[in-house]
């Protein structure tokens, strides 16, 4: 009974709230999604549009620019908010005050940040309060990210979703989400995001979505990393200082707020919920491991539009107040991390790749939705049947706890070979600093020998993803002129890792960057190879051994074929490269 007359007060004060939005707003510039009851959201050009019209009417204090190209060559656009009136992106870094990014549109059928940041700027050019966000912060806001997907608008884009009436979509131009390429980097839009983060690298990050998966109470859910991805002082302050605060400020203001929801099984909270850490390919797991806290927010997709944007507002507004106000302490935290790292002192030690959930739960009060499991009679599947009008209190389990389930030892340097161009084009993108081999050098590293490689049997992305074993080698080896030198005493050093590190979950070997070295090249005649065959039957019992053993223990050595290649491979003639990692790692005066 207290839940339902919670869910009854929010409602209610939701309504009250947005009336006196409205209110407030009669005489002001008000949004064309305003304008339109908050049933609508409006098109890149309208959107262009009122944030130039914002920064020319107010060019103290705002300022559009552009940061690049879509893949259809639409310029992405960036509103900047600044009370000094500085607004170079090279230059603003360098003062005191707190940098937000506000990202909205990388799903651009999830419009919900477009709106919200832009009444958000409308009311710091007109309101007080809003104004004195800017005291101590400026804040860089990106309406659409996704343009080319944003212009793909109509009535019928997210199946799940209530209102606006027409939208974007999902995907950008190439058919390819935004958000799984930002460890890759092949998309125009997010190189040119990459590109415009190494030169300003905000102090805090908001990436705005909706959610779908089922119905609940909860207005708003959110995700920050908080899992063992980022370094403990910075994970500390999200958890003890910034989240305590952002929940309490959220309560008061009588929205439904819980973290992430995601489900052990697809569509049934009674199956239990799941928080764990994002992998890097992610907006808010790639700023992770660039040191930069960001808060994932994700409204509901089956709430009203006018919900889903003002809780959207209200917490975009209250993180930048707490982050304002903890602007020394989390500059400190960071640049105490960047000193950390630059002075070498995570060398030799062991950085978590990836992350399990923990065995152990906790007991969650869950507000949804009364629901039914019915067994389809048109598909024979489980079908959901949410009951709207019954809130309820489920009691379930809740794994909030991750552990790390692979890591690997950071070394003082990587060593690329010049002809993997593509991937050094990514150590660009990534900001990464490095140095080029003078000449060809001879140099022991660690590295890595990689078998049995399985491809996805479709696309993903537009990549066929490989899975495949490690082995860790030791060897000399030799790297020609131009080879690239990559020193770890740099402030990128985790997302090197996460780029070269074969069992990282987003490595570019496993995005398909390193394909070729699984390819065998050169391959032996039948009439060779029976002969040699059985001279090394004669001459080597131990292979002998191993051979009647692996037709006596492989059903499946039986191909006439594989038999002779499999001696093939045991010969001098065998390419001793074939499915070795060509990137070394070097490890020099290694602590006692």
């Amino acid at each position: 009974m207290r839940n339902l007359i919670k869910y009854i007060i929010a409602i209610a004060f939701i309504a009250l709230y947005s009336n006196n939005i409205g209110t407030l707003a009669k005489d002001s510039n008000l949004t064309y999604c305003e304008k339109s009851g908050f049933t609508e959201t409006p098109r890149y050009d309208t959107t262009i549009n009122y944030c130039k019209s914002l920064a020319k009417k107010n060019n103290r204090i705002f300022h559009y620019q552009t940061f690049g190209l879509s893949e259809e060559n639409r310029p992405l656009p960036l509103l900047i908010a600044n009370k000094s009136g500085e607004f170079d992106l090279t230059k603003i870094k360098k003062g005191n005050k707190s940098i937000i990014l506000i990202i909205g549109c990388i799903h651009a059928g999830e419009p919900e940040g477009k709106d919200a940041g832009m009444i958000l700027f409308r009311d710091i050019a007109e309101k007080k309060e809003a104004y004195k966000l800017l005291d101590s912060a400026i804040i860089l806001f990106i309406p659409i990210l996704n343009t080319d997907g944003h212009e793909f608008f109509r009535q019928y884009s997210r199946i799940n979703q209530r209102e606006p009436k027409e939208c974007g979509w999902r995907t950008n131009a190439r058919n390819l989400n935004l958000n799984r390429d930002f460890l890759k980097a092949e998309t125009g839009e997010i190189k040119a995001f990459l590109r415009m983060l190494n030169i300003v690298e905000p102090d805090f990050a908001i990436d705005v979505h909706s959610s779908d998966g089922a119905d609940y109470q909860y207005q708003i859910s959110y995700a920050l990393e908080t899992y063992g991805n980022m370094p403990k002082a910075i994970t500390d302050w999200q958890t003890n200082t910034y989240l305590p605060r952002l929940e309490k400020s959220m309560n008061a203001k009588g929205w439904l707020m819980r973290p992430y929801v995601s489900f052990r099984e697809w569509h049934d909270p009674r199956s239990g919920l799941y928080s764990s850490a994002a992998q890097p390919k992610l907006s808010n797991g790639y700023l992770a491991i660039r040191n930069i806290p960001t808060l994932l927010i994700e409204t509901h997709c089956l709430k009203d539009y006018k919900t889903r944007v003002l809780s959207a507002y209200d917490m975009i507004v209250e993180s930048i107040k707490i982050v304002a106000e903890n602007k020394s302490k989390l500059k400190s935290i960071h640049q105490s991390q960047v000193n950390h790292i630059e002075k070498g002192e995570l060398l030799y030690s062991f950085y978590p790749l990836k992350f399990t959930l923990a065995k152990d739960s906790v007991i969650d009060n869950f507000l949804g939705v009364e629901y039914d499991v019915v067994k389809s009679d048109l598909s024979g599947g489980d079908w959901f049947v949410y009951h709207k009008d019954k809130p309820v209190t489920f009691k379930i389990p809740y794994w909030n706890k991750s552990t790390v389930s692979d890591s690997a030892k950071m070394p003082n340097y990587y060593i690329i070979p010049p002809q993997w161009t593509a991937v050094i084009e990514k150590l660009n993108l990534h900001g990464i600093k490095y140095t080029r081999t003078k000449s060809e050098i001879s140099v022991k590293v660690e590295s890595y020998k990689l078998s049995n490689p399985v491809w996805n049997n479709k696309s993903y992305e537009g990549r066929n993803v490989v899975s495949y074993k490690t082995e860790l080698i030791n060897e000399t080896r030799i790297y020609p002129e131009n080879s690239v030198l990559i020193d770890m005493r740099q402030s990128r050093a985790y997302a090197i890792m996460h780029l070269l590190e074969p069992s990282a979950p987003d490595n570019l070997l496993q995005w398909g960057f390193f394909n070729s070295i699984f390819e065998q090249k050169e391959y032996s005649e039948s009439y060779v190879m029976e002969k040699m065959a059985r001279d090394m039957l004669v001459k080597d019992p131990v292979l002998k051994a191993e051979f009647e053993n692996k037709r006596k223990t492989d059903s499946t050595f039986t191909d006439p074929e594989s038999i002779l290649n499999w001696f093939y491979q045991k010969s001098p003639y065998w390419d001793y490269r074939l499915g070795v990692y060509p990137i070394g790692k070097i490890y020099i005066d290694e602590p006692a």
